[in-house]
């Protein structure tokens, strides 16, 4: 086996990427990756240069693969470290670059190691994790990080051999019981968190808005032109950066059809003045943007998580994850969920400080998660 690493995307076959892409995760299709990297989200002035690995077996079959990135700021990776960094340089030294396997602006958990089906998944881990660490150390970074994290208990074993630190943190997240409808979901709600859900959507009805969905593939570039503006003023208002370009969501509407999922609230002129932007695989819906053009009563609650809801229950989705934060989630059914990720600490001193405070704050993040717990609105003989 041989190991390579890219400085772009494209310079790894499309089909050959996604071939490994066996979960169908959307952010780790070669068409999301790529455009994000040619539309201008991914590049040095945001503080990404990837760094992609692949690994050959000796015949030239590719048998594995990572997202990488060398990092010289920690702004859009959603690893949150950014106490780490100022203890860093309070012991004299450098917290940047570091080197991260995740995916741009994106806190959803999901693959990151992509491994032929055919392949021993455990080598083949280990070995795409030797070549990160070695890179890591070739570039002098402070760390390697692996962040958001799915069940695979292969490369979780493989980090865990290689000292790596788990961090735990937490998201709000709906899984799907079977539901035959949105009113089927709703009878499992107490009386009174029923009433203001129906209450919440008659508000919305009432304002004289209508709610509909389209898929990548069914939005031309005048509709992303209406669109696009409510991605751009959600992040203003919070004076953030809107990395996405116009042209990043065209081209993966384009390519990813039906993995891209909008949400549209139109007035009675038939005018967008709402959207909420999502992604999907084969079992899981990803909210990732939202933005409106006035502050609608209850807009936000019906267009990011009851359409979303609806959505999954109709196409047989089994979870929907509508992206990092927000307790008020949980009175609408969605179920406190742990995430994790890997830190692979160089310096021996940063490691040790760091490691105290994750054993701290996973045992208050637990304590949070069973709290939070507590206020699911289903019935309590459910």
């Amino acid at each position: 086996m041989h190991c390579e690493f890219h400085p772009a995307i494209d310079h790894i076959a499309a089909n050959l990427w996604d071939a490994l892409n066996v979960t169908r995760s959307p952010f780790l299709s070669h068409a999301f990756l790529s455009a994000a990297e040619r539309c201008g989200a991914v590049a040095p002035a945001l503080g990404w240069h990837p760094a992609h690995l692949t690994l050959h077996d000796d015949s030239g079959l590719l048998i594995g693969a990572q997202p990488l990135y060398l990092r010289t700021m920690s702004f859009g990776d959603f690893s949150h470290d950014w106490a780490w960094a100022r203890a860093c340089q309070q012991l004299g030294k450098d917290y940047y670059p570091k080197l991260v396997c995740g995916v741009p602006y994106t806190p959803a958990s999901g693959a990151r190691q992509l491994i032929h089906p055919a392949a021993e998944r455990a080598s083949i881990s280990r070995a795409l994790t030797d070549a990160t660490l070695q890179l890591a150390a070739h570039e002098q970074a402070s760390s390697v990080q692996y962040l958001y994290l799915d069940d695979d208990a292969t490369l979780r074993a493989t980090l865990a051999a290689q000292d790596f630190l788990l961090r735990r943190g937490c998201q709000f997240h709906w899984h799907n019981a079977g539901y035959a409808s949105f009113d089927d979901f709703l009878a499992t709600f107490n009386a009174d968190r029923r009433k203001k859900v129906k209450r919440e959507q008659r508000r919305v009805s009432d304002a004289g808005l209508r709610i509909e969905v389209r898929h990548g593939g069914d939005i031309d570039a005048a509709l992303w032109q209406a669109i696009y503006p409510h991605y751009v003023a959600t992040f203003v208002r919070f004076g953030n950066h809107p990395a996405f370009s116009i042209d990043f969501f065209m081209e993966v509407g384009r390519k990813l059809g039906r993995q891209l999922v909008v949400f549209l609230a139109r007035d009675a002129a038939n005018d967008v003045v709402a959207a909420a932007i999502c992604y999907r695989s084969d079992d899981t819906l990803y909210g990732r943007h939202w933005g409106a053009d006035a502050d609608y009563h209850s807009l936000h609650f019906a267009l990011c998580f009851y359409s979303g809801i609806d959505y999954c229950i109709r196409e047989g989705l089994q979870h929907f994850e509508p992206g990092a934060q927000g307790e008020h989630k949980v009175s609408r059914g969605f179920e406190p969920t742990p995430t994790w990720s890997a830190f692979h600490l160089a310096d021996p001193r940063l490691r040790g400080m760091i490691g105290d405070f994750l054993q701290r704050e996973q045992a208050a993040v637990q304590q949070y998660q069973d709290e939070m717990a507590e206020h699911l609105p289903y019935r309590k003989a459910e």
